[in-house]
């Protein structure tokens, strides 16, 4: 874990708010198939959740934008991860993008992961946003996915109100609001582990 997140992490202050849930049951992902051997799921971990479409290269400054203002933040937390669900078929570009994402950072935590159309549509109705799937299967927008498989967001945000996903293609808004937020749910889950940790010891 990076010096800053021991730093941020150790003053185990609770002066921030929660994230919010913004919608529950979303659809587990363990029918998408990995290239690595262990089945990939939203369960028990923290994720960022995306659709990078038929031609993942198309979006590759969304990678960037993610594997350098996120990714190489805090893969180094414990159940951290990036998934991307992509579309049967996009196996070779998926896997010439994650080589070139492995210039940035390691990408044991940046998972591409294959599915039907139909299947990469069930789990994105089930984000119940307000944004659309494009037909390729893509979306600009990132979405944090909690442990319990609750999408966090912002209710309140101050410009667009309930702010469901991060537009990977805005770099301040993933350099800002995006990092903002997925400190804060590390956070959650850090005070809860020492929360527990303190429990157990009493």
């Amino acid at each position: 874990m990076p010096l800053s997140m021991y730093i941020f992490f150790a003053s185990g202050k609770d002066n921030f708010g929660r994230l919010p849930v913004l919608t529950k049951n979303i659809v587990e992902i363990d029918k998408f198939t990995s290239p690595d051997s262990d089945t990939v799921r939203l369960d028990n971990s923290i994720t960022i959740l995306g659709f990078f479409g038929n031609d993942p290269l198309e979006n590759k400054v969304n990678a960037y934008n993610l594997a350098h203002k996120i990714y190489k933040k805090y893969r180094g937390f414990h159940d951290f991860q990036i998934v991307i669900l992509q579309p049967e078929g996009s196996e070779e570009a998926s896997i010439t993008l994650k080589e070139n994402l492995s210039e940035i950072a390691n990408t044991d935590r940046w998972k591409f992961v294959y599915g039907t159309s139909e299947e990469i549509k069930e789990v994105f109705n089930s984000l119940q946003s307000e944004y659309l799937l494009m037909p390729d299967n893509s979306s600009p927008y990132v979405f944090i996915v909690d442990k319990n498989r609750e999408l966090r967001g912002r209710n309140d945000d101050e410009d667009v109100g309930m702010l469901y996903g991060y537009d990977a293609r805005d770099f301040a808004e993933i350099n800002n609001k995006m990092d903002d937020d997925v400190k804060v749910i590390l956070a959650e889950y850090r005070l809860e582990l020492k929360k527990y940790k303190a429990d157990r010891e009493i």
